[in-house]
């Protein structure tokens, strides 16, 4: 199996959800007592949030990139980001390294064209829904047009992403909100859900919907073990 190097910390709620669903999988896969083979890094979140409340994204790069170059060199074989709102410094994370990085947004894409769907609903951080990188990566690369929430649906979502979520909350009205959202967005054409913030599928998930759901960390988990796993028995 190869090494798996996790920058995690953002926030630690959905690093511990990457590290259970990373060894479930792989016990599932390869049966017994196995669990996987990890080197994690995980920030003190309130450092990182703290720059991105100034917009000093380039310095938060620079301080994952660095940990992700000490993860290569401490013998990880591919670098993964537990977050999706953080993959807006993905480039800079990888201009240095000599192993893959393995993008949240091309797996999740995959999902979406496995579901066949056109027109998927984007929930995320407002950084996601508002900014760029994200979903044009999904638009341009992987051909997908993306939807997303009116500019109060998307203050909303980011709240209980950002303030909720992230803080370990769950909160019932919160549930029934999203779930609202939903609708509405599936009533104007939606045709399936892409939960783009790891922690969102701590409230809601394809129970609740009835439009296909792609959760974007079970679907980069599903990637990150397809690589590591590959050619094991």
């Amino acid at each position: 199996m190869k090494t798996i190097g996790l920058l995690g910390g953002m926030s630690w709620e959905s690093t511990a959800t990457y590290y259970k669903l990373i060894n479930q999988q792989t016990r599932l896969r390869l049966g017994g007592f196995h669990s996987a083979e990890l080197l994690l890094w995980s920030f003190d979140f309130s450092r990182i949030e703290f720059l991105l409340a100034r917009g000093e994204w380039d310095e938060a790069g620079s301080m994952l990139k660095q940990v992700a170059l000490k993860l290569e060199s401490a013998g990880a074989d591919c670098i993964v980001l537990c977050a999706n709102t953080m993959h807006k410094v993905a480039p800079q994370i990888q201009e240095e390294l000599t192993i893959p990085f393995i993008h949240i947004a091309d797996t999740t894409a995959h999902a979406v064209h496995m579901a066949k769907s056109k027109r998927p609903l984007l929930l995320a951080t407002r950084y996601i829904m508002e900014q760029d990188f994200y979903i044009s990566r999904l638009q341009e690369t992987n051909e997908i047009s993306v939807v997303v929430p009116d500019i109060g649906g998307q203050a909303v979502v980011h709240d209980i992403a950002y303030n909720e979520l992230c803080r370990g909350q769950i909160n019932v009205d919160s549930r029934r909100t999203l779930l609202q959202i939903i609708r509405k967005a599936q009533g104007q054409g939606a045709d399936s859900v892409i939960l783009g913030c790891t922690e969102l599928g701590m409230l809601v998930g394809q129970e609740d919907i009835s439009a296909p759901v792609i959760d974007s960390t079970s679907e980069h988990v599903r990637s990150v073990l397809d690589f590591a796993l590959k050619n094991e028995s």
